[in-house]
């Protein structure tokens, strides 16, 4: 594909991975409690379920998914439904400490959550065929760009996830009280739920 549209997609697609939401606050909330390396290994789970979402752009077949009314509610109404049960349990919670990741749930069980909660929305998939095709010359390769562009992606999700791990292990230094770290737990749990009825709320354009 040609250099400039590349160019050009980097500084856009940053600015969309690094936007605020439940993915991004879940990757710094795992690294505020379990580690930058368990952070950046839950979010191979989100990984995951972007390149499924890429791959089936690149196929034709999102369009298909993402037309389908009874699909859309259905992914819908299961990742809302999550991000309430995250955002419930976080209400709940007491505190969330600095533990082994080992002491609490395996790395696997954090990675499955990234995945349940990256795969369960259902806009995902429109960011795909919407955003990724604007950049695709029809009249080259198209899998060879979408490959290009899907990758590209990826790393600069890997890059965002990064920094917001970052700014998770400090917000370490100002949450290690229990009392400051059930006052975020219950801040965290608020976004979740907005977030959640938002994704409830949405309908299929």
């Amino acid at each position: 594909m040609e250099i400039w549209k590349l160019l050009f997609f980097i500084p856009v697609c940053f600015a969309l991975n690094m936007t605020p939401g439940p993915k991004n606050l879940l990757a710094m909330n795992n690294a505020r409690c379990y580690g930058f390396q368990s952070a950046l290994i839950a979010s191979l789970g989100r990984i995951t379920a972007f390149s499924v979402m890429i791959t089936l752009t690149a196929s034709g077949l999102a369009v298909v998914l993402y037309a389908s009314e009874t699909l859309f509610l259905t992914i819908k109404i299961v990742g809302a439904a999550y991000l309430l049960w995250i955002a419930f349990n976080l209400w709940r919670s007491e505190a969330s400490p600095i533990l082994e990741i080992d002491s609490i749930r395996n790395r696997f069980g954090l990675a499955k959550q990234e995945f349940v909660l990256a795969a369960g929305n259902p806009k995902a998939i429109l960011i795909f065929t919407a955003f990724l095709p604007q950049f695709v010359d029809a009249s080259a390769n198209a899998t060879e760009q979408f490959f290009i562009l899907g990758s590209t992606f990826l790393v600069l999700e890997m890059v965002a996830i990064s920094i917001y791990a970052v700014f998770g292990l400090y917000l370490r230094q100002w949450f290690a009280k229990p009392k400051m770290a059930k006052r975020f737990n219950r801040t965290c749990a608020i976004f979740l739920t907005v977030s959640g009825a938002n994704l409830l709320l949405s309908e299929q354009q």
